[in-house]
């Protein structure tokens, strides 16, 4: 679906939104992309749930109205169930290469309403809660201790180039087996899948995502056939597939989705960062005390969230608060709106590090809750701990540069920064 298909495709028989907002032209805005926190608030304030009567999507803001869809049994993460989406008759049609993409992209837990999420989702389940995943943490170290050598000091570096891209890239690397040499295609590919959850591609971007899909899969499936660790990730879907617990297009494309989650952690180191160094108090308050990293992490992630968008789509009639989502409509909640929530937040728009208790929902709620987020706190953890550590001054080195590109994420394209000694 392209910005036109949107405007085009629907009638305009919704009722008005309250909010008077241009939804598509506000998630394509430059502005909007580097700092939401204003505009939303404007609509959250009118109400914690929106209908765009363009397309007839629902947008929710409030946080409660959020935990509640989440959790909801009436609201699940099967796409192919969207009434307008890539899967309807007039879609297929319309767009053909939508259909493609999206169908090939759609057998995997993401995408999947129960019974089929849980009978994929506990393969990997118990892989990934933070105490099976204490073997990485030396990896983890040395893969941040390599990349802190490398920093130089007081000369302006970019921190996502140089560290944040890296150090996810690394964690992943060694989490799948994957060998190093396949650092920069692998970047690719998952650059290019990652903006299927924009919802609105531009046609050359879809065969561009469509491409980087087959390829990665035709990498795993190779991948899986050598020498692999038997007590490793790979190894569970390898397992999966050959006692039927999936076929082999799930446990390719449940791979390909876990493996590309790794870019989450440099939009988090990247973000986190930057936080700390607009909040130099709480930065301070960081190097006093290390024991605070933990909730300095879950700070980051409520105040300064990397994704935008997460998705449900009404399995049957669902009522959000006030408004009534019918059966096949597409909801998606607003992570920068949830996480600034005066209703659930004290004084939400301040970056406090020791914040307690923090119910940020960045990463989902209910059976589809973020698999992957033990690796992505661990992996943040170990390294703002290190950075504050080894470095005594880390300070911007000109203005960053925000991703203008993908309306479901908010992250850095750059953040130049100098670090010292003293």
């Amino acid at each position: 679906m392209t910005r036109s298909d949107v405007a085009n495709a629907y009638a305009p028989d919704f009722p008005p939104d309250i909010s008077g907002v241009d939804w598509w032209a506000m998630l394509a805005d430059p502005a909007y992309l580097a700092d939401p926190y204003a505009a939303l608030k404007r609509i959250r304030d009118l109400a914690p749930v929106h209908q765009d009567p363009v397309s007839g999507i629902y947008f929710v803001l409030g946080h409660d109205a959020f935990r509640r869809m989440a959790t909801a049994p009436e609201m699940g993460r099967d796409t192919s169930l969207w009434r307008d989406g890539w899967n309807s008759p007039e879609n297929r049609l319309r767009d053909p290469l939508s259909f493609e993409l999206f169908g090939e992209f759609q057998p995997q837990m993401t995408n999947a309403n129960p019974p089929e999420h849980r009978r994929m989702r506990a393969v990997y389940e118990k892989a990934f809660r933070e105490a099976s995943l204490a073997w990485l943490r030396p990896a983890i170290a040395s893969e941040c201790a390599d990349l802190l050598d490398s920093l130089p000091l007081d000369a302006p570096v970019d921190f996502m180039a140089a560290f944040a891209n890296p150090l996810a890239r690394r964690v992943t690397r060694v989490a799948f087996e994957l060998p190093a040499e396949m650092d920069a295609q692998v970047a690719e590919w998952v650059a290019a899948l990652s903006l299927v959850g924009n919802i609105i591609m531009s046609p050359e971007e879809k065969r561009d995502a469509l491409s980087a899909l087959r390829a990665f899969k035709a990498y795993l499936r190779d991948r899986l056939t050598a020498g692999i660790d038997p007590n490793g990730l790979l190894a569970l879907a390898q397992a999966s597939h050959a006692d039927g617990t999936m076929d082999e297009e799930e446990s390719l494309t449940n791979l390909v989705t876990l493996v590309s989650g790794g870019a989450a952690t440099a939009t988090l180191l990247g973000n986190g960062m930057l936080a700390l160094l607009r909040h130099p108090a709480e930065f301070g308050r960081l190097r006093a005390d290390r024991a605070l990293v933990g909730s300095a992490v879950e700070e980051m992630l409520r105040y300064e969230p990397g994704g935008s968008f997460i998705l449900r789509v009404a399995i049957r009639d669902y009522r959000c608060g006030d408004i009534l989502v019918p059966a096949g409509s597409l909801a998606i909640g607003l992570v920068p709106a949830i996480t600034r929530d005066p209703a659930q937040f004290d004084d939400p728009d301040r970056f406090d590090i020791g914040r307690r208790p923090n119910p940020h929902q960045v990463f989902g709620g209910g059976p589809h809750i973020c698999l992957g987020k033990a690796l992505v706190r661990m992996t943040a953890e170990a390294a703002f701990a290190r950075l504050a550590e080894r470095f005594g001054r880390i300070e911007l080195a000109c203005n960053p540069v925000w991703w203008t590109h993908r309306s479901d994420q908010h992250g850095l394209h750059s953040l130049p920064l100098r670090f010292g000694h003293a």
